[in-house]
């Protein structure tokens, strides 16, 4: 990477548009960044870094501040840089986010942050000839051709003032989060996380297994009846499903002794049951044969009362039907009367209806002939009628048209008035839809700093909590510590017993004859007393004891340092806000939510309303118009039928004649004659009516002396009904079967012995037989419930082998897991109690210890050197990370805290210079050409200021450019080429040329 040019534009102190020619000052491949104290030279370095990342390093990128305070009104705060990188040169522009005045009217409003990346030559494979403009694409691509991230940019081409010094001296934690930064450690981080999850994972499995065992043993327990064992399942179990089969076989010997029985008191019950049916039977006949002699007498009037009902049967037909003739006559007579009285009233004011009823009985022929004429006149007035019918509907019709003229006249004045007011409703809706509208659009955004308040507020509410964890977490460390330091002491002072008393324990051993293990004589003349009793398996005991002891004082290191690292980073996030600073903050919020809400769930029905009100005034308008055009018809239609209805008045009152109306004398002559035929049919019915009874009787009579009877009266007295009849048949059938059945009985050869009068003992043999049916079927549940226990015992077991067999090498598996997690985590069996990441973390700073080693020998003239140390740190803390320095003059390593301000500054500086190549190797990025030196060159006295220069001469001659800020005098005369900065009451704007002094002023307010 080479630098070329640099404009700033109201950035930081500089009010105008300042210029930097790299160029020109790398001319010579060193320059100067010279200046006063305060005159603004970081900034220079400031604008370098926000053109490539948008961001600057150290604590001023928090203040987030770029613009110049007292730039001009118009002047934009603007960055540009033009560069090569791996053999591509391109622009970069930038501008941050800044409040500016408003082009109108007093204020500020914000000015978006903005950038772009142009190619000065031919862009790299994949990039858009045109470059990009996006913000997040601009920094993806810088990062991509620089191979690098802003935090390792800042670390390696710009080193800032005081950095390394604080690397230098750093705990091992904060050397650890700049290195994780600068070499990309996460993966490693990564596979930590993925080794305890895993770890976690199997753990649950295992478990999982564990109760499943559990379970399965809880149910073969809870099937014996017995609770299970907490060790030796498998013999449990097996002695378990020893006794239920045992318990199975004793169930079905006795389940076979009581079902013999249960055999042979059925048979016994069979047996006499039997008997007693055959006893039964016999006295059931001779009991029924006594009864059918009594009743001898009743059956044979019941057989004479038959035989006289079969007889009268042909007669009561015949003499029915007379009856019934008879009746029909009645009801002719009857009929004949009330047709006379209804034509006479009919025919009142008809003179030839009436002479033909004065004259007695009326002929049927002139009946029917006065009938026909009477209709005759009744269809002449059929189509009058009709008409009269007509004129009744003409007259609503009339009445009904003025109401419709009268409704329609009304309906559009009412209409005229609603549409009159209806424009100023939709605008009062439209404006209240616009405010609903502007609401919705609000709302996401409002809802999205709702959760997120909510979220910081429960992070808030939480802070006790943690910081009570963090003080217990601190409190157990300090405790682990504690126990882990007398633990070791103990231990120790076991060594030192033990090694005390290690020449007696010797002599213990020594046998006569035999050599000494330690000298190889065979004398011993002076033997070694015994020590105080301190043998190899105290030592061993103390040493497990304090190794577990440590263990836990890792644990609760680790403990503690979640603990921290959580309530650190809930502090953060809360930016020295309160929880009730947040919960106000929420409330605010949640009051304008809910104030846009109810706004914005009224657009759907205010769009509705308004959809409404349009559509309410075009058919409001159509309606009106169609109520004037019905009005105007229905009067038009009204004087037309009133002239018609008036013609025909006249013509049906002369059809009515005396009458109401046309259709009153046409009912009328229609009603005559109806009546005419009425009576012309029943005095035909009356005639024939006479005729039949005559027949009937006659023959009704003739039957009954047929059938031996002396009248009808008397055949009518003997009649019986079919019911009885059948009852009669019945019963003398059903005394003839049972004789037959009882004497058939009597007969049988089986029951030719059997006595009436013996008696069998049937409810003794039952009682015995339901005895041992009971305790049969209890014999059989029994063995149901064992062989059904035994059944589910055995499928329980069978189970709980499958379980058991998978267990076994989940638990092999589980341990060697986490033995290595331990060890991926530095526990367990890791001597270093380093982690994963630290280990690489640690091989990563011994090469830039290396790599920094050979620069300070060269500006200590040979005294310094850096030791790197991968020993685990004090009070349990994890290791290697130790960054020491070697003093060659006392042949001692010493901290770095010792060095003096100038000793400091030379280590700082080849700490960073040697960091700067390693993390250039690591990351694979792009050569870089260019570096920054912003430290205290004023520390150094002017032999070590040779020294400091030959090494930076060096890195020139590698072909570097390198540039120095610093307001030390001296340095003005040693480098030839720089770059002035100074204060002044007004900017001005001098673009400064290779070789050349040039300033630069920076405005001030």
């Amino acid at each position: 990477m080479r630098l070329h040019r640099l404009e700033v534009s109201a950035f930081g102190p500089y009010a105008g548009r300042e210029v930097v020619d790299f160029d020109a000052l790398g001319a010579d491949g060193l320059f100067l960044l010279h200046g006063d104290t305060g005159a603004g030279k970081t900034t220079l370095l400031d604008a370098v870094a926000f053109a490539l990342f948008g961001k600057v390093p150290g604590a001023r990128a928090d203040a987030k501040r770029f613009r110049c305070d007292v730039a001009e009104r118009g002047t934009s705060t603007e960055v540009t840089l033009e560069l090569t990188v791996q053999g591509h040169r391109f622009r970069i522009v930038r501008n941050p986010e800044y409040e500016r005045p408003k082009l109108r009217g007093d204020g500020t409003t914000k000015q978006q942050a903005k950038a772009s990346l142009t190619w000065l030559d031919d862009p790299p494979s994949g990039q858009p000839p045109e470059g990009v403009t996006r913000i997040d694409e601009v920094a993806r691509t810088v990062e991509r051709l620089l191979g690098m991230t802003g935090d390792q940019f800042f670390q390696v081409v710009l080193l800032p003032q005081g950095e390394f010094a604080r690397f230098l001296r750093a705990e091992t934690k904060e050397r650890e989060e700049l290195l994780e930064k600068l070499f990309g450690t996460q993966r490693f981080f990564e596979a930590e996380k993925w080794f305890s999850e895993r770890r976690q994972s199997k753990r649950r499995e295992l478990n999982e297994r564990r109760q499943s065992v559990r379970e399965w043993l809880a149910r073969i327990g809870q099937v014996a009846g017995e609770e299970p064992p907490d060790d030796g399942a498998a013999d449990w179990v097996a002695d378990v499903r020893g006794r239920v089969a045992a318990a199975v076989a004793e169930a079905k010997a006795a389940a076979d002794e009581s079902a013999t029985a249960r055999e042979r008191t059925a048979a016994e019950l069979d047996a006499r049951r039997s008997e007693a049916d055959r006893l039964r039977r016999v006295r059931n006949a001779h009991e029924s044969l006594a009864e059918l002699a009594k009743e001898a007498d009743l059956r044979a009037e019941w057989k004479a009362e038959l035989a006289a009902a079969r007889r009268a049967s042909a007669v009561t037909g015949l003499a029915a039907e007379a009856d019934r003739q008879r009746t029909r006559l009645t009801r002719a007579l009857e009929q004949d009367e009330r047709a006379r009285e209804t034509l006479a009233a009919r025919g009142r004011g008809d003179g030839r209806v009436g002479s033909e009823l004065d004259g007695g009985e009326p002929d049927v022929a002139a009946l029917r002939t006065r009938a026909g004429e009477v209709r005759e006149d009744a269809g002449a007035l059929a189509g009058l009628v009709e008409e009269a019918q007509q004129q009744v509907r003409d007259r609503k019709r009339l009445q009904q048209l003025g109401e419709i003229a009268e409704h329609a006249t009304a309906q559009a004045a009412a209409l005229g008035e609603k549409l009159a007011g209806l424009p100023e409703h939709t605008r009062q809706l439209r404006t209240e839809l616009d405010a609903a509208a502007e609401a919705a659009v609000r709302l996401d955004a409002v809802r999205t700093r709702e959760a997120e308040l909510a979220r910081v507020l429960g992070e808030a509410e939480r802070v006790p909590t943690l910081e009570q964890e963090a003080a217990g977490a601190r409190e157990a460390e300090q405790a682990a510590i504690d126990a882990h330091q007398s633990a070791r002491e103990a231990l120790l002072d076991l060594r030192a017993r033990r090694l005390a008393g290690m020449a007696g324990e010797l002599a213990g051993e020594l046998q006569d004859g035999e050599p000494c293990a330690v000298c190889g004589s065979e004398d011993h003349p002076a033997p070694a007393a015994g020590g105080d009793g301190v043998g190899e398996a105290e030592e061993r005991a103390a040493t497990e004891a304090e190794q577990a002891a440590e263990q836990r004082r890792s644990r609760a290191a680790t403990a503690r340092h979640e603990a921290d690292t959580a309530l650190a980073a809930v502090v953060e996030r809360l930016q020295d806000r309160t929880a009730g600073q947040v919960r106000t903050e929420l409330d605010e919020v949640r009051h304008e939510l809910a104030t846009l809400t109810e706004s914005a769930v009224r657009k759907d029905r205010l769009e509705e309303l308004v959809r409404a009100d349009e559509a309410e005034y075009e058919d409001l308008t159509a309606r009106r118009t169609s109520a004037e055009r019905e009005a105007a018809a229905a009067e038009e239609q009204r004087r037309a039928l009133a002239e018609q209805v008036e013609r025909q008045e006249r013509r049906l009152d002369e059809a009515a004649g005396e009458f109401d109306d046309v259709a009153a004398r046409r009912a009328h002559l229609t009603e005559l004659a109806d009546a005419l035929d009425g009576l012309a049919d029943v005095r035909t019915e009356l005639r024939a009516a006479r005729e039949r009874v005559d027949e009937h009787a006659a023959a009704a009579a003739q039957a009954a002396r047929t059938a031996e009877f002396a009248d009808v009266e008397e055949a009518l007295a003997a009649a019986r009904d079919q019911q009885r009849i059948a009852e009669l048949d019945q019963s003398l059938a059903d005394a003839q079967q049972a004789e037959a059945t009882a004497r058939a009985v009597l007969a049988e050869p089986e029951l030719a012995d059997v006595e009436p009068d013996r008696v069998v003992d049937v409810e003794s043999a039952r009682q015995a037989a339901e005895q041992a049916r009971e305790r049969a079927e209890q014999d059989v549940a029994a063995l149901q419930k064992h062989t059904e226990r035994g059944r589910e015992l055995d499928t329980l077991a069978g189970e709980l082998d499958a379980v058991l067999r998978e267990l076994a090498p989940a638990e092999e598996e589980f341990a060697e897991l986490d033995a290595l997690t331990d060890v991926v985590n530095g526990r367990g069996q890791n001597a270093r109690r380093m982690s994963l990441r630290s280990y690489v973390l640690a091989a990563r700073l011994e090469e830039v210890a290396v790599a920094a080693t050979a620069r300070l020998r060269s500006m200590s003239h040979g005294r310094y050197s850096f030791v790197h140390s991968d020993a685990p740190g004090s009070h349990g803390k994890s290791g290697g990370l130790g960054l020491d320095v070697l003093d060659d003059y006392s042949g001692m390593v010493r901290s770095a805290k010792t060095l003096s301000g100038g000793e400091s500054f030379l280590a700082s500086l080849s700490l960073a210079l040697g960091l700067a190549d390693v993390v250039a190797a690591e990351t694979g990025g792009a050569l870089l050409d260019t570096l920054f030196v912003d430290e205290g060159f004023g520390t150094l006295d002017g032999e070590t200021l040779d020294v400091v220069m030959d090494v930076l001469d060096d890195l020139r001659a590698g072909g570097r450019v390198v540039g120095l800020v610093s307001h030390v005098e001296e340095l003005r005369q040693r480098i030839p080429t720089r770059l002035r900065v100074r204060k002044a009451r007004t900017g001005s704007s001098v673009r400064v040329e290779g070789g050349l002094d040039g300033d630069i002023g920076v405005a001030w307010s």
